[in-house]
């Protein structure tokens, strides 16, 4: 029998990763929503001097310089720590940034903390997304990374409700405690990561080889061993991948110049865009800010705010649900030219609205209204696509060799771009007014036509699949190209698959008459 993790193997076993890389993501949510509410509270504001709008924007902001430098991190050491232990450390790190943050008094400590919990979180994000893809099957993949990003709402819609709650509370309470409830989620990653497996295509690459058979068994299930002939083959399927590859023989500037194996750069490109893609989209204009937008762009008060933000954050999460069940069944490139499409309308609409307003024309009132339930149907339309897209394709576009070092710059280039938005927001709003919604509105729907004419679709494809694609050498513009565009598994692929599942059989055979010969000459003997 296979060796169990967590009490189960097979399809338990592939929930109770998704559990561990799920709390990691809500983790994160949690992060992304609870400083924003925490900003607008009185005795926040009292106890920091009365920040500038710039200064809160550089106290929210400087969280996602850490986050780069803690994503970058990853490149190297997530090899070697494997990805349950580099989770853990990441939390270990949230949790330092956490206690820091709570016992603040000052600006300077406040950033500190910040950034200490940002390095964290960048760790962890460039890490649970791989660890998922990397451990699921073909057809579940995109579904887990999903359940994955509506956990991230979920987290994000907690610190909405429980900063709304704490509220009310007296004194520095009111702030204090929702920054050190990220310990809790610290906590939740030490249950877990201790007892659930690592990749088995990270083991196989590091040469341990033994392992990823009891980890290849594991996940297979319905009492497979390692010397099970469909754990073999995916063993082979995996190596001779890997073989062909041979990616360590290249440094690393020889990589981003152009040399190496096919399509590598081009690679780590489109997974780091499509993340970039996920930040200029305008969501983090309202996930950290979306209480200070309704107090300082629609003029709503503070309580009326954060009721709206928490009411949002749970229209969001409902439909960061719905996208698990149109992410494998239309694919990657129709779901996020689709939503693409449907948010450059909300940014147009909130535009014209806040315009009138601003002209005096109309009932601000009615105005108001109509920007706010656009702001809701924004967060719909992203959660449908753009949402869990980016997060997902980086973990399945990049070379086996280079998958931790691509999604470690993709989530690096999430996270500067993230820096980026989160940093202009706030003068941006006071400067701006109404114009400011146009650069969103553009941005995204610039994301059709690079979505259209560059990016493959991924579903439907086993990540070995992927690499051989690039192995062909396609042309930049794939739009055209029918095994990049087309929903199900091309039967190139499948018959490869065979193929190499028929070698290890008749391998077998051979192994099994040679063993049977030998037998035979020793009982003459």
């Amino acid at each position: 029998m296979a060796r169990k993790y967590l009490g189960g193997s097979g399809e338990p076993l592939t929930v109770w990763i998704s559990i561990a890389a799920s709390t990691v993501l809500i983790f994160y949510g949690y992060d992304q929503g609870v400083f924003g509410n925490v900003i607008i509270g009185e005795d926040f504001l009292k106890t920091f001097n009365y920040p500038s709008a710039t200064m809160q924007g550089t106290m929210t902001s400087v969280y996602n310089l850490g986050c780069f430098v803690g994503a970058m991190s990853t490149i190297w050491t997530g090899d070697i720590l494997g990805r349950p232990r580099q989770i853990i450390l990441g939390s270990t790190v949230i949790m330092l940034g956490a206690i820091i943050q709570t016992t603040s008094y000052g600006v300077a400590q406040m950033m500190v903390g910040r950034i200490i919990a940002g390095l964290g979180t960048g760790m962890n994000t460039a890490t649970a997304g791989v660890w998922q893809a990397e451990t699921s099957k073909m057809r579940s993949r995109g579904k887990l990374v999903i359940i994955q990003m509506a956990n991230c709402i979920t987290g994000f819609s907690i610190s909405n409700w429980l900063t709304l709650g704490f509220s009310f509370a007296p004194g520095g309470v009111s702030w204090r405690f929702p920054l050190a409830f990220q310990i809790f989620f610290t906590m939740c990653i030490y249950a877990l990561c201790p007892f659930l497996p690592d990749s088995p295509r990270l083991l196989i690459r590091k040469g341990k080889h033994e392992e990823a058979y009891e980890v290849l068994a594991a996940l297979e299930g319905h009492g497979s061993t390692p010397s099970s002939p469909s754990v073999r083959a995916q063993f082979n399927v995996i190596k001779e991948i890997l073989d062909r590859e041979q990616m360590t023989t290249y440094s690393w500037w020889q990589l981003l110049s152009g040399k190496g194996p096919a399509g590598v750069l081009r690679r780590m490109v489109l997974g780091a865009w499509m993340q970039a893609m996920n930040q200029i989209s305008g969501i983090n204009i309202t996930s950290y800010y979306m209480s200070y937008i309704f107090i300082n762009a629609l003029n709503i008060n503070e309580l009326l705010s954060r009721i709206l933000a928490a009411a949002g954050s749970v229209d969001y999460l409902v439909f960061a649900c719905l996208a698990y069940f149109v992410i494998e069944r239309y694919g990657r490139r129709k779901v996020i030219i689709v939503s693409a499409a449907a948010c450059a309308t909300c940014w147009i609409v909130i535009a014209i609205v806040l315009s009138i307003s601003d002209q005096g024309h109309g009932d601000s009132y009615k105005l108001g209204i109509v920007a706010v339930s656009f702001f809701f149907v924004f967060f719909a339309s992203f959660g449908m696509g753009v949402l869990g897209v980016p997060w997902l394709y980086p973990t399945e576009i990049n070379a086996l060799e280079m998958r931790t070092k691509g999604a470690s710059l993709a989530m690096a280039t999430n996270w500067i771009m993230n820096y980026m938005v989160v940093q202009v927001t706030p003068p941006g709003i006071d400067n701006l007014g109404w114009k400011f919604w146009i650069i969103w509105a553009i941005i995204c729907a610039s994301f059709i036509p690079t979505t259209y004419f560059f990016y493959p679709e991924t579903a439907n494809r086993t990540l070995e699949d992927i690499d051989r694609f690039f192995e062909g050498k396609p042309g930049i513009f794939v739009h055209r190209n029918r095994i990049a565009t087309q929903l199900h598994r091309p039967e190139e692929y499948v018959e490869a698959d065979a193929r190499i599942a028929e070698r290890e059989k008749l391998d077998g055979h051979e192994g099994l008459e040679k063993g049977g010969a030998v037998h035979q000459e020793i009982v003459k003997a």
